[in-house]
This record gives C-alpha cells, sequence and structure tokens, in this order.
C-alpha cells in the first residue's frame, strides 16, 4: 500500500476514525492490527517474518535486562541477537550478492557453483525494521530500560507510517508517546493534514515528473554526451531528495494524527557547505544510526586519525551496502567515506597549520562568496555520487562519470555521441525546475515554522486553510497519469 495510493487515501480516515472513536485501552491495538493489515496488503506471507522478529527481539531484551551485571551473559544475549537480526537481513537482502561473488571468485579456480535454486523476494521495510530492532538491543544492553509491553513494542517496529521506509525511530523518544494523554489535538491535525498534503506534492508533483526525464537519460546513458548526463545528474538529485523526504512528510504527518511525532529526516540538505554537514541533513535517522550502531563501536574519532579514517570508510561502505546489494552501491558507500575522510583532513589542517594558505582558506571559507562557493562544490560533489547511486550497475556508472567529465574525448580524442534531448521534449522539464522547485522549498520552510506551535496559534485558520487547498489544486491539475513506487519502497 504506497502513500500516494487511492487505497492509502481510504484506509488512513478510516483508522483515524477507528483511533479516536474507541476507548483509550483499545487505541494501541487498534493501530498495531491496521500496521500489519497495512504490511500484508503487499505480501500476507511476510507477516510471519515481522511477528517473529517482533517475539525474538521482544524476549531478547528482557533477557539482557534479567542479566544484571552478568557481562557474559548480557554479551552472548546481545551477539545472538544481533546476529539473528542481521542473518535474517543478509539472506533476504544479500543472498544473491554472496552468491554471486562465490561463484566470481571460484571460476578461476576450476569449480562452477551453479546460482541458488529458489527465488528469494525481498520484505518490505526490512532495511528498516531491523535497524530499529538492533538499536533496542543494544540500548538495553547499555543499561537501557526494556519495553514491558509486548503490543507497545509490536507498535513499535510496525507502526505504519514509517514502517516501509522510515524514519529510522528510537524507542526512547517513541515510547514515553504511550504514556501521553490521548486527547485529540486540533494543532497535531492540523499539521499532520499540512504535511501529507505538502509529501504528495513533492511525490507527484516534483519527484514523479523528473523520474520519467531521470529514467529516459540512465536508461541510455551511451547515447548521451557528458553534458546530458550532468543535467540527468542534478534532475536526480531533486528526484531523489522530493521523493524520500516527501515520503518522510507524509510518515510524520500520518503518525501526528495519532498523537505520534516520529523524527524529520531531511533538513534542506542541498544548502551545506560540506560533505560533513550534508550528512547532518540527509536521511538524519539514517546517519546517526550509523554514528551511533557502526561508527563509535569501531573507535570513531577517539583513536589515530588513520583508524579515524579506517572507521569513516567501513562504515559509509557498509551504509553504501545497506542501500543495495550491488557493487554500484558499494562504490557510492565508499566514495562517500573518502570524501568525508578529506574533509576532515583538510579541517584539520586548516585549524593547526600556521601556514598562510591555510589562513587564506580559513579567510575564503568565511566570507559570503567562500560560503556560496562550498555550497555549490559540495551539491556537485554529492552529485558525483548519485551517478554511482541511481545506474543500474557499477559498469554503467562508469561509462556516466566517463562522459561527465570528458574522458573520452580528451584522452582517446572520440567525438561526443549525438544529443538525444530533444526525443525526450527537454523543454517541459524547466516549469517544473523554476517553479515547482521555488515554491515547494518555500513550503518546506513554512513547514519547518508550522511545526512550531506558537506560529500555528497565530496564523488564522483561512491562511492555513487557503495553502492546503493550493496544495490539493496542484496535485489535482499538475500530477502525471502514473505515479512509481517511491525510491525506497523496498529497501
Amino acid at each position: 500500500m504506497l502513500f500516494n495510493s487511492i487505497k492509502y487515501l481510504l484506509f488512513l480516515p478510516i483508522v483515524f476514525a477507528l483511533f479516536w472513536a474507541s476507548p483509550k485501552r483499545f487505541r494501541v491495538p487498534i493501530l498495531l492490527v491496521a500496521s500489519y493489515v497495512f504490511y500484508i496488503s503487499w505480501r500476507p506471507v511476510f507477516l510471519l517474518l515481522i511477528l517473529g522478529l517482533t517475539a525474538a527481539n521482544f524476549l531478547f531484551g528482557n533477557k539482557i535486562a534479567e542479566c544484571g551485571q552478568n557481562l557474559s551473559q548480557k554479551k552472548l544475549l546481545l551477539t545472538a541477537a544481533v546476529a539473528t537480526n542481521l542473518l535474517t537481513l543478509i539472506y533476504f537482502k544479500y543472498a544473491y550478492f554472496l552468491d554471486d561473488l562465490c561463484i566470481r571468485a571460484m571460476a578461476p579456480l576450476g569449480v562452477h557453483i551453479g546460482k541458488l535454486p529458489f527465488d528469494i523476494v525481498l520484505p518490505l521495510g526490512i532495511s528498516f525494521f531491523v535497524f530499529e530492532f538492533i538499536h533496542y538491543v543494544v540500548d538495553v544492553y547499555r543499561g537501557g530500560q526494556p519495553i514491558k509491553s509486548l503490543a507497545n513494542f509490536a507498535l513499535f517496529a510496525s507502526f505504519f507510517p514509517t514502517q516501509i521506509a522510515g524514519p529510522i525511530k528510537r524507542y526512547q523518544d517513541f515510547l514515553p508517546q504511550f504514556e501521553k494523554p490521548d486527547i485529540f489535538s486540533i494543532e497535531n491535525f492540523d499539521n499532520g493534514v499540512a504535511l501529507i498534503l505538502l509529501g504528495l506534492c513533492k511525490k507527484v508533483l516534483v519527484a514523479d515528473t523528473l523520474s520519467f526525464f531521470v529514467s529516459a537519460g540512465y536508461g541510455h546513458a551511451a547515447s548521451f554526451t557528458g553534458l546530458d548526463l550532468w543535467i540527468f545528474t542534478w534532475a536526480f538529485a531533486f528526484q531523489i531528495y522530493f521523493d524520500f523526504s516527501g515520503y518522510t512528510d507524509i510518515a510524520r504527518g500520518s503518525a501526528l494524527l495519532f498523537g505520534f511525532k516520529v523524527p524529520i529526516n531531511f533538513n534542506l540538505p542541498y544548502l551545506s557547505q560540506s560533505v560533513s554537514e550534508f550528512w547532518r541533513r540527509w536521511h538524519i535517522s539514517l546517519s546517526t544510526w550509523l554514528r551511533d550502531y557502526l561508527f563509535i563501536p569501531l573507535g570513531g574519532s577517539r583513536c589515530s586519525r588513520l583508524l579515524t579514517a579506517r572507521n569513516l570508510i567501513i562504515t559509509m561502505t557498509l551504509g553504501g551496502l545497506w542501500h543495495g546489494a550491488s557493487g554500484h552501491f558499494l562504490a557510492w558507500g565508499l566514495y562517500h567515506g573518502i570524501l568525508l575522510t578529506a574533509h576532515r583532513e583538510f579541517t584539520i589542517w586548516k585549524k593547526s597549520s600556521a601556514s598562510a594558505l591555510a589562513s587564506l582558506s580559513s579567510q575564503v571559507l568565511a566570507s559570503r562568496w567562500g560560503s556560496a562557493l562550498s555550497l555549490v562544490l559540495t551539491f556537485q560533489t554529492i552529485c558525483i555520487g548519485w551517478v554511482f547511486f541511481r545506474a543500474d550497475s557499477l559498469k554503467t556508472s562508469i561509462v556516466c562519470l566517463r562522459k561527465m567529465f570528458f574522458v573520452d574525448e580528451i584522452v582517446l580524442g572520440n567525438l561526443p555521441s549525438q544529443m538525444v534531448l530533444p526525443v525526450i521534449n527537454y523543454p517541459l522539464i524547466f516549469p517544473y525546475i523554476f517553479v515547482l522547485l521555488p515554491l515547494l522549498c518555500a513550503s518546506h520552510l513554512l513547514m519547518g515554522k508550522i511545526n512550531q506551535s506558537e506560529f500555528v496559534r497565530k496564523t488564522p485558520k483561512v491562511i492555513k486553510a487557503a495553502w492546503c487547498l493550493v496544495l490539493i489544486l496542484l496535485i489535482v491539475i499538475f500530477s502525471p497519469d502514473q505515479s512509481p513506487r517511491f525510491i525506497y519502497f523496498q529497501f
């Protein structure tokens, strides 16, 4: 069940009405049942998976807490819990990838291994709720209080607004919300509806329109020039942002309708002036998870500069592999690990060096023009990484990058290929880039103020209603005939 489907637009109001019409003691069970209905709407068999993992991690959490000061037993249980979650993720997400690696590794030795004799379907949201389970058992191991109610724990894992693509919740933030008075809040309703409409606008108006343009380009990358591929890559940068942040807005808005607040996942990341700032603004729930449960356990930045660089590269490479079992995702993660390491080394040099060049660099970057240049260069650097992310293979991404940096023309002397952009009716994309993008960016900034209750109380209802009506009209008038799945739909 997609957020941008008719099914969801019927499902959400029904659950909302049942939730608030029922006594308080029935509301968690109603949300839990609704979450499972939402999950099985795609493939009912995977209900057994999420139920099994929920029961296992609930038991692991309580058993770890019961160990008290018995560290050896706690470590054993934690290892078993993390292994259970990771092995489940590896089986569903990486079995084909590992099988292919084994086939390639053994072929030179004359050993021929056949492909897996069975099909594996990737369950929806497994990458997200497995990370939530690991966070839970690790934090209980570190001294956190376990969730005593099985129903509350099950809802934490399966909560339908965040079930498929996050944001990745922390149980310490989510659990206390069960204790709040369950009183209907018109403020939450207003904010929730506004977020849902904004998310739908991002998805159907911008991301979906750009997706057809980007797919046409990356689907025939060899036919285009380097300049074409730069334009396609810039378009994809906005497509993935508006697609994923649109999903997050709908998720947060849906949660607010039931009185729950889930963390923000994006904070205008393309306004970042460095790669490290970008990762503080992009997919925030994932980047903080990787920091807390991978980078810091590896040693973080408390060790030598060389080991810190190692930790950064390992963390981001595994983060890339988390996105998909493919070489191009691995390369995307490695690329960002190298970028973060380079930025860290540059920052250390700038602060510690007494040279005139370091002083000049600090002065330039602190100026208005230096800040603007940093923003542009950071965006371009991120876009190079998006080539690895968007291409369907590592080979295709290398072909694209060779063209984008004119390697064939400069090194080999090959003439550029003929442009095929007129076939795609290229000028149609301009209204979306120059009209809808600024409009939705302004809406995004406005939502930051709308989330402040003082702003909500002071804004006349007629203005809020008019703003929502404008968003509805934009969706009805400009939405494309077809709406692709969210990019993170099956991660």
